[in-house]
């Protein structure tokens, strides 16, 4: 899960970000000859290619502005600062290597430090943490980096390649030669501070108002006034309702019961006829059905919660489009994450999606979870949870294994090593990734914050209740693992600095999903028997099939913003709920039997991070395709082979890893025959 800045902001400041978004643009100042007549003048004192020198030229002119200096000034730069060879041109790329890391790094412990009191259990609430979570120590980097000219150097030395480019030439490139194209990533537009800071502020007032947004679970009441979940569960929403959601498919008495009343929560959550009184407090004992609370069993009068949901996904999307006009080669906040982000078209991504929700496997697996529930298909089963080995085990009896196993927080972090070495890593090697991993208790739901700078360890952030640890907490704790073992050998074992990380964020979920399928295993309550793998299969193919369609929900309603930019609160949350409906209707009702269904809009990804829900059914695929790879072989090695590689593009990163580009034609083939044999 990704992790976002957390501050209060006033929702009519960034109301208004859209019709300032032009105020501080500025005319290009370099003329074309200007910009022939520096390549022509460099040329004759640089041993460098004439297209590496005219592309760099071309960009530093596109990014120059009048107030950084004359034709004349921008010459005489390019002169000066263009490397005279390769081994220059490396010397600067090391320099640039150690320095971006010193300030990545302490920048990132700044927001670490400044974000403890809303992330970690343990602190009193202050009214000044939510100001000091705004806080962000780069929103003026890029200003200062154009202001003192080190970003054109930057721009001249090591130019933006695009998606196109980088796909041709990766089989040429080096190491060090992707560790370049990946510096020139940095600096491909000039976006003001002060549109920085809005988006910065959308996304992490969004987040602070998703990571409150928990429901009292002890307070749902009945018709008879009946509460039937245990008194002090609290589960945030929409991840805690929908993993309680799953782990009532083992409860054979009131399962199901409990399973409706959930989803009759999600409903209100989604409609925002959710009454205020029981967002975050246990006050009121509230009836879903009738949508009634009451004191002391007399109703009492409720306000629905209104529009303040969809409010806060139409402030992202304010935010980011006000950023719009400074992107040269990403216009929109669409091309910014699927292109420049994900580094996969989101045309490409949306294709994959709808061959896998549209297959004929669908309705075979559909048909296989219906005989096996014995009953018709719900909206809910989207998130069938019957194909793992817990799904038979009773919920109560593996919290009571869990906390037994980790009392304290101390007794997980002492087991790490011994979980890596499960998976497959040498004792060195686990104790290396270990020493460089710190564990807190987390307020919301849980999360894996990477290091930026190898002198700093990563974290995770998960559920720890003065009980223990519960099976909750300990599930998301090893899906954050997988992030942090991703995380330590993507920054300590690349090449060098600027290829640390992953493709996109879809390539860190894959080695979470691998780790989280293997929580049972690590328990001592796995079964690796060949029924067990066709199992797994299916779970991650009805996986994908329920997060694609959240993710093309997602997709249509940022284009229907950029359609209508003008909108509403109340137009917005109209038009994610049609979406929501109209993708229901297409891929999922003829398989449901049901119309109309709201559930694909649930997903609290799609307010607090935007357009990130896509990397979710990437990693499962990704996730599928390293699965099948390992079988056979040295799973730690190969992890840390692969995650080694760095920050590739995404095709050519599979085509390295496991021998074959992304696709869902393997996991397709592989459930057909999976649904045979469990069947």
């Amino acid at each position: 899960m990704k992790t976002y800045l957390i501050p209060f902001i006033c929702l009519v400041v960034l109301s208004a970000c859209s019709s300032k978004k032009n105020q501080t643009e500025t005319k290009k100042s370099i003329d074309p000859m200007t910009v022939e007549s520096t390549i022509a003048a460099i040329l004759k004192q640089t041993s460098l290619s004439k297209e590496l020198v005219a592309k760099g030229v071309k960009q530093t002119a596109d990014l120059w502005q009048e107030e950084n200096g004359s034709k004349e000034e921008f010459q005489s730069f390019c002169l000066t600062h263009f490397c005279k060879d390769a081994a220059e041109k490396e010397k600067l790329f090391q320099r640039f290597c150690h320095n971006f890391e010193t300030i990545y790094g302490h920048n990132n412990r700044v927001s670490i430090e400044m974000l403890r009191p809303s992330h970690v259990v343990g602190y009193e609430k202050l009214s000044v943490d939510d100001m000091f979570a705004a806080y962000n120590g780069l929103a003026h980097f890029s200003d200062d980096m154009f202001a003192n000219k080190i970003a054109f150097i930057i721009t001249l030395n090591f130019p933006f390649y695009t998606l196109e480019e980088k796909t041709q030439l990766a089989d040429t490139w080096s190491d060090t030669e992707w560790g370049y194209a990946r510096l020139g990533d940095v600096f491909t537009a000039r976006v003001p501070a002060a549109a920085q800071q809005q988006i910065d502020q959308a996304t992490a007032a969004s987040d602070n108002y998703i990571s409150n947004y928990n429901i009292y679970m002890g307070s749902l009441v009945d018709k008879q006034q009946q509460s039937i979940f245990p008194k002090d569960m609290v589960l945030i929403t929409h991840w805690g309702l929908r993993d309680e959601l799953k782990s009532n498919y083992a409860d054979k008495n009131k399962g199901l019961e409990k399973q409706q009343m959930i989803y009759e929560v999600m409903k209100h959550i989604i409609y925002q006829t959710i009454p205020k009184e029981v967002i975050n407090k246990g006050d009121y004992a509230w009836n879903p059905y009738a949508n009634k609370i009451y004191k002391n069993g007399k109703e009492q009068k409720a306000v629905a919660e209104g529009d303040t949901r969809y409010q806060f996904l139409l402030n992202n999307f304010q935010a980011m489009h006000a950023a719009d006009s400074y992107y040269t080669y990403y216009p929109t906040y669409i091309s910014r994450k699927f292109d420049q982000e994900f580094e996969i078209s989101q045309a490409e991504v949306e294709k994959l999606f709808v061959a896998l929700v549209s297959s004929p496997q669908v309705k075979e697996v559909a048909a296989l979870i219906k005989q096996r529930l014995g009953r018709n298909l719900q909206p809910y089963d989207i998130w069938y949870d019957g194909f793992k080995s817990r799904s038979e085990m009773d919920p109560a009896e593996l919290d009571k294994k869990v906390m037994a196993k980790y009392p304290t927080k101390e007794a997980f972090v002492a087991d790490l090593p011994q979980i890596l070495m499960k998976m497959g890593f040498t004792k060195e090697k686990a104790q290396f990734i270990c020493q460089h991993v710190d564990v807190d208790a987390s307020v919301g739901a849980g999360h894996a914050w990477g290091s930026q700078m190898k002198s700093d360890n990563a974290l995770l952030r998960t559920r720890i209740g003065a009980k223990g640890m519960d099976y909750k907490g300990y599930n998301i704790g090893i899906h954050e693992f997988g992030h942090n073992v991703e995380q330590t050998i993507s920054l300590h074992l690349v090449p060098n600095y600027f290829l640390n990380g992953v493709p996109n964020t879809a390539f860190t979920e894959a080695l979470a999903f691998v780790f989280q399928q293997q929580d049972l295993a690590l328990l001592g309550m796995g079964d690796a028997n060949e029924k067990a793998q066709y199992l797994n299969t299916l779970d991650i193919f009805w996986g994908c099939y329920e997060i694609m369609g959240v993710s093309l929900v997602d997709m249509k309603v940022w284009q229907w913003m950029y359609e209508h930019p003008d909108a509403s609160a109340t137009e917005l949350k109209d038009k994610v709920i049609n979406i929501a409906k109209e993708v229901w209707n297409t891929y999922y009702a003829p398989v449901f039997g049901s119309k109309d269904e709201p559930i694909l809009a649930v997903y609290s990804h799609m307010i607090d991070a935007p357009l990130y829900l896509s990397a979710y059914p990437l990693g499962h695929l990704i996730d599928f395709q390293l699965e099948e790879y390992f079988k056979e072989k040295d799973r730690g090695s190969e992890i840390e082979r692969i995650y080694s590689m760095g920050r590739l593009i995404p095709q050519y990163w599979m085509q390295k890893a496991v021998g074959n580009t992304l696709s869902v034609d393997a996991l397709l083939k592989a459930t057909s025959e999976a649904a045979v044999k469990v069947k």
